[in-house]
């Protein structure tokens, strides 16, 4: 027996269960995928994209990252929007965080990790930028979750400003960008206020979203 077979026969129960519910599942999922929403997420194994929304595989297209960034030298993550945008045709872009990111607090404490120090650097821009919102928050883990929201609403934006996005829009394309933060503590997931649908709305709904920030407990 492998190491791993408990994960084989966990698979093979949980193909079993799909193909109960629907015996031709697994026939039209390889066919095709047609999902509307593309997740950008944090690759932290406590926030499982398909799961706490309640989609079925081939209903969600994924790319998980540290910490949730989206930078523009970044192909890998580019490509994603790209193909989603462009061959999916997806309708909503999600940016989803998470409150108490791992990535975020080491970002936020200056701590050193070694390569990823240079994966945060995006976040360390946040922070400056943001810095008098920051500096008013005492607790450390209230500063911290701060910041996690933060980081979406920058990252909506950075989603927004893409040559693919824009070109979607400017085709007439229907698509909007989404910022959106996970509890890892209760399983809610908050909607940041923000949400871009054309490129004349970056500024004014990124305004709005720093003033509509929601009231922070310690819980959060």
């Amino acid at each position: 027996m492998g190491i791993l077979e408990h994960l084989l026969k966990n698979n093979r129960a949980w193909a079993e269960g799909i193909k109960a519910e629907d015996p031709e599942f697994f026939l039209k999922l390889s066919r095709q995928q047609s999902p509307d929403y593309l997740w950008i997420g944090c690759s932290d194994s406590r926030v499982p994209a398909n799961q706490i929304v309640g989609l079925l595989p081939g209903e969600l297209f994924v790319h998980r990252n540290v910490s949730n960034v989206v930078v523009h030298t970044d192909l890998n993550c580019l490509s994603v929007i790209q193909y989603a945008v462009e061959v999916l045709k997806v309708k909503h872009i999600i940016v989803c965080g998470h409150y108490g990111c791992g990535g975020v607090r080491a970002a936020l404490n200056s701590d050193r990790h070694g390569l990823i120090d240079n994966w945060l650097q995006s976040i360390k821009s946040v922070i400056q930028k943001h810095e008098d919102i920051l500096l008013r928050i005492q607790d450390e883990t209230l500063r911290c979750d701060r910041l996690c929201e933060l980081n979406v609403i920058e990252q909506v934006v950075n989603v927004s400003q893409t040559t693919v996005v824009r070109g979607a829009w400017d085709q007439g394309q229907e698509l909007a960008v989404h910022g959106w933060i996970y509890g890892l503590h209760d399983g809610i997931l908050r909607d940041l206020n923000v949400c871009i649908i054309r490129p004349d709305d970056i500024t004014s709904v990124y305004r709005s979203a720093l003033s509509r920030l929601p009231e922070l407990s310690p819980d959060d």
